[in-house]
């Protein structure tokens, strides 16, 4: 029997490359990965050309490019990245234009990562968090859950992975515990006594994997994964142990964060008030019994640590 292809969009980024590592990984599972990127010269794509992947170059806001990167494959795992240019409206256009895509080619599977439009819980009008860019609380979470309906509308047979907060931030996001006034490591996060619903980016990927294998049974479902459910404390503890010193929590005020001046930090601050605010709505739809089913390698926070604390940057 022919292998199925995964075409992968973003299959050398966080979330991508965990699932073209999982295909890859299992030369037995009957499926093969097809990484779509941008750049099929960078170093990543041809690290995983070299490792048996099919690397296939396209663009996210042209529709043509996606509908030839995504001919003959039976699934496909749709991602669009806010951060590179933090605008809801290219996202959504980029995201319509993969759903389009994935319709025209015949796609028989999409898994699309996406995040809860919060203004199902906060509308426009309520004063309890700003409202940005005039139509938005949390951008870039409510693009992504306003473009679930492309899928849809496009009739292709579609699962809503709903993803989490990666703990990969505390490497690259600036998300570190800093020094304070005394010389000690303070971890600052604006979520009061909240659990926060964490993940590796890698199993992100995996647990995608997972569903591609279950098939028909995860179509037109949604689906919420996460590692662990911590607090900021229990976060702090875990921390202090795998960088050899204590770490303190401090729960930051939602708009102090929001005032810290980094590109993002309204949105970041209202999205950390989501997930304080609505803490059962947003846990509650991730299972972490149910990520560890669908990727038995599931990390939990403490197992994270062990393999990526040491690149955690030091102050």
């Amino acid at each position: 029997m022919a292998e199925k292809v995964i075409a992968v969009v973003g299959g050398t980024g966080s979330q991508g490359s965990g699932l073209v590592r999982a295909i890859l990984d299992r030369p037995d599972s009957g499926f093969r990965a097809r990484v779509i990127t941008r750049d099929a010269t960078s170093k990543k794509a041809q690290a995983l050309t070299a490792a048996g992947a099919e690397v296939v170059q396209a663009d996210l806001d042209d529709v043509d490019s996606l509908i030839a990167a995504f001919a003959g494959a039976h699934g496909a795992f749709c991602v669009t990245n806010y951060w590179e240019h933090m605008s809801p409206e290219r996202e959504m256009a980029q995201a319509k234009n993969l759903a389009t895509a994935a319709c025209e080619a015949g796609v028989r599977h999409v898994v699309w990562s996406t995040l809860e439009d919060t203004r199902r819980w906060i509308p426009l009008e309520d004063d309890r968090m700003p409202t940005l860019m005039e139509h938005f609380k949390v951008p870039h979470f409510d693009a992504k859950g306003q473009a679930d309906a492309f899928f849809a509308e496009a009739g292709v047979p579609t699962t809503l992975l709903l993803t989490t907060f990666y703990w990969d931030n505390l490497v690259h996001f600036g998300m570190e515990p800093q020094r304070g006034d005394d010389g000690g490591l303070v971890f600052a996060l604006p979520m009061g006594d909240a659990k926060l619903a964490g993940i590796a980016a890698v199993d992100i990927g995996r647990c995608a994997f997972g569903i591609f294998k279950g098939g028909d049974a995860f179509i037109g479902k949604t689906v919420g994964i996460a590692g662990e459910h911590l607090t900021g404390a229990e976060m702090a503890s875990a921390l202090g142990e795998a960088l050899g010193e204590p770490v303190s929590y401090v729960a930051v005020p939602f708009d102090t964060y929001r005032s810290f001046g980094f590109p993002g930090a309204d949105d970041m601050g209202n999205m950390f008030q989501f997930y304080h605010d609505f803490n059962d709505v947003f846990t509650g739809a991730r299972d972490v019994e149910l990520s560890r089913r669908l990727n038995p390698e599931l990390h939990s926070f403490r197992d994270w640590l062990d393999e990526r604390g040491g690149e955690i940057p030091r102050h």
